[in-house]
């Protein structure tokens, strides 16, 4: 099958959707068909796609205003001549936005069936950035999702927040987890001992450090004697954050082996951001064997289990999330049990079994745009 993946964001950034899309492009090469991705130009002097499984195309785009770690595709005729220069049986638009809207109308344009995967609750960055603009993000969405053969949504609130919002034909279709990766046996005591070398509980967040995020609502938990709290990431709110976690050790941006050893060496994980269609840290912390304190919102809720394998708390309230971090620090044995029931949680959810349900969902889209025809 020849896929043409258009995504909004593709390696080298590190975000969910850039991370899913190479997951994706892997998995079709993996098991022999023929993807190629288009995506937007990186900035200079960054090193992109020698490592990537299939062949890149790379659109002119600039800077998001604010956060340039966030790239913008330009209007081009690349998308509509590399989808009939590749041969597209099938378009998979990756949170399609910008270059998604244009990768929709080629494919509408070529008669080419197109999956469309909701990933960004765009309308919560809408009223975090600008306060407004939630009615005007929903109509972009319902305007491209429901141009789409079909919509694959991550998480079961995302599915209820799309099927309220009128977009149609929509399945659930999760995110795999690296298990091999993030484990709990790369646990590091050298490296607890150089972040924490009173031996403090070490409490972390990974992510973006952006508005959204909501990442100062660690600030009481930087206040609690005994306790180190732990920042992975880089983005625009990484000065005010440095100002409001007195305390906090910020590591930047960490990847691969070297993201999983920091993980598996924390005591507790802490996600803060509201907005997540899904939250892929969440389940690398699991699979880590950490036990994860998240808002009661978006994809934690499909993924902690709350007493079971974490704690969910209100979102935006720095009280609870104080009060959960408490209650996992004062028991190393419900710590101990949060995390093993986390590991055991996502063991099965690789990406070779979410990649195979996701080809379903490209069969099924095929068959019926034939049905059509025939």
């Amino acid at each position: 099958m020849r896929v043409v993946i258009v995504t909004e964001s593709f390696p080298p950034d590190i975000n969910g959707v850039a991370h899913c899309a190479l997951q994706t492009a892997r998995h079709l090469a993996a098991r022999g068909h023929d993807p190629l991705v288009i995506a937007p130009a990186v900035a200079a002097g960054l090193e992109a796609d020698a490592a990537a499984p299939c062949p890149v195309v790379r659109v002119p785009s600039l800077p998001l205003p604010g956060y340039p770690q966030v790239r913008v595709a330009l209007p081009s005729r690349r998308v509509a001549q590399t989808l009939a220069a590749h041969g597209a049986e099938l378009v998979h638009l990756a949170s399609p936005f910008v270059l998604g809207v244009r990768g929709m109308a080629a494919a509408a344009r070529l008669r080419i069936p197109a999956v469309a995967v909701y990933q960004t609750d765009l309308a919560g960055y809408a009223r975090t950035y600008m306060g407004t603009g939630e009615a005007t993000a929903w109509r972009r969405i319902r305007g491209v999702h429901g141009a789409a053969d079909r919509t694959l949504a991550p998480s079961t609130a995302a599915r209820r927040d799309l099927e309220a919002h009128g977009v149609p034909r929509v399945r659930l279709w999760p995110r795999g987890v690296d298990a091999v990766r993030f484990r709990p046996e790369l646990r590091d005591e050298r490296l607890r001992a150089d972040l924490a070398p009173g031996g403090e509980l070490l409490v972390g967040y990974v992510g973006r450090l952006a508005p959204e995020k909501q990442v100062e609502l660690l600030a009481q938990v930087c206040g609690r004697p005994g306790v180190r709290v732990v920042i992975v990431g880089d983005g625009p709110s990484e000065a005010s954050l440095r100002g409001v976690l007195p305390g906090a050790r910020f590591l930047g941006r960490r990847t691969g082996d070297d993201l999983a050893r920091i993980y598996a060496s924390l005591d507790v994980f802490v996600h803060t951001g509201p907005y997540e269609t899904f939250c892929q840290t969440v389940q690398e912390a699991m699979a880590s064997g950490v036990p994860v304190v998240a808002p009661a919102a978006g994809g934690p809720l499909d993924l902690v289990a709350h007493g079971t394998t974490g704690l969910l708390v209100p979102p935006g309230d720095a009280g609870a999330v104080h009060d959960a971090v408490e209650t996992l620090a004062a028991d190393p044995a419900l710590r101990a049990a949060y995390g093993g029931a986390g590991r055991a949680a996502v063991a099965g959810r690789t990406w070779s079994a979410v990649g195979d349900q996701l080809i379903d969902h490209y069969d099924e889209v095929l068959r019926a745009r034939t049905a059509v025809a025939a």
